[in-house]
């Protein structure tokens, strides 16, 4: 079995089908009250159908010494993680959302702002595995490739995308987190208003967002985040946030996972553009073959013997 050291960092988004979230995927919900189904179960016995796993960290717990300390992780990950993953699986057990992804329940539960009880332990899950795959041992420097060619296209030069990105974690009042993000549209989406509408599309933006908040619910796709909750610094740092700040990007983030993201970003908004681009040549078709159809009816009615 391979150690924690050398175990692959899973770079998927969970959540981000064809637009933004599983296609085909419902949910309705009634006074943020989840509608309860049916679990399958065998006959005398009781099913548990809702179990999210609580994943480790892809590497041991010192491995990020003396930048993030090993109480830190341990208390962080094992404590409040942990109980992220467990409430969540406890919240949505024999509801609507038993049998999703951790993503789209997210983006489900976030429901226009107005969250259902299980938004913040989904989204802090998924968040805090996607902050856990932001670092690596010897982390930091700068980005190489594609992704350092958008950074500077879309910022001006890295400099000045360090300086945004350190700005938004370090003014994201009270708790929350800051990210990069490939912004793949400008429009609104079904549960969420897009916080930045007059940006262009397909270009990386930083932003913040408060507590549990994620980009996936304004069909961002994230990249890179930190953690700016004062439990995730203050054993190492105390209140001192700017320095655990500067301290995550210059030696904890893995460039690598981010340029991988990107890679994974890109190609499912391909994937999305050709669908969405096949549905319009349907909506096409249908409708160009119910205007034959009227034309037909009312050519072959005005052919009929009685009508004259």
């Amino acid at each position: 079995m391979a150690s924690l050291a050398t175990r692959p960092i899973a770079l998927t988004f969970p959540c981000q089908g064809l637009g933004g979230r599983t296609p085909g995927l419902q949910f309705q919900c009634t006074n943020k009250k989840m509608v309860p189904r049916k679990c399958a179960r065998k006959a005398g016995s009781t099913k548990i159908c809702a179990k999210f796993e609580l994943k480790p960290p892809p590497y041991p717990m010192d491995a990020l010494e003396p930048h993030m300390s090993r109480e830190t992780l341990e208390y962080h990950w094992g404590k409040h993680h942990r109980a992220y993953v467990e409430n969540l699986n406890k919240q949505i057990v024999g509801t609507e959302l038993d049998g999703m992804s951790l993503g789209d329940i997210v983006i489900v539960s976030y429901n226009n702002g107005d969250m259902l009880p299980a938004f913040n332990n989904a989204a802090q899950a998924w968040n805090h595995e996607f902050f856990w795959e932001s670092m690596k041992p010897s982390g930091g420097g700068k980005p190489s490739g594609e992704l350092l060619q958008l950074i500077e296209r879309d910022f001006g030069s890295f400099e000045k995308f360090l300086q945004e990105f350190k700005s938004a974690a370090a003014t994201q009042f009270g708790s929350g987190w800051a990210w990069l993000a490939y912004k793949a549209n400008r429009l609104n989406v079904d549960n969420a208003v897009n916080p930045l509408p007059s940006e262009e599309d397909k270009k990386l933006v930083v932003v913040k967002s408060p507590n549990a908040v994620n980009p996936l619910v304004w069909d961002y796709f994230p990249l890179l985040t930190i953690d700016v909750w004062e439990h995730a610094y203050y054993l190492d740092f105390q209140n001192r946030r700017p320095d655990y700040i500067s301290i995550f990007m210059d030696k904890l983030v893995s460039w690598e996972a981010v340029s991988r993201r990107l890679e994974i970003a890109k190609a499912l908004l391909v994937e999305r553009e050709k669908e969405e681009e096949r549905k319009k040549r349907e909506e096409e078709d249908d409708e160009t073959a119910d205007d034959e159809a009227v034309k037909m009816y009312v050519e072959s009615d005005g052919d009929d013997p009685e009508n004259d």
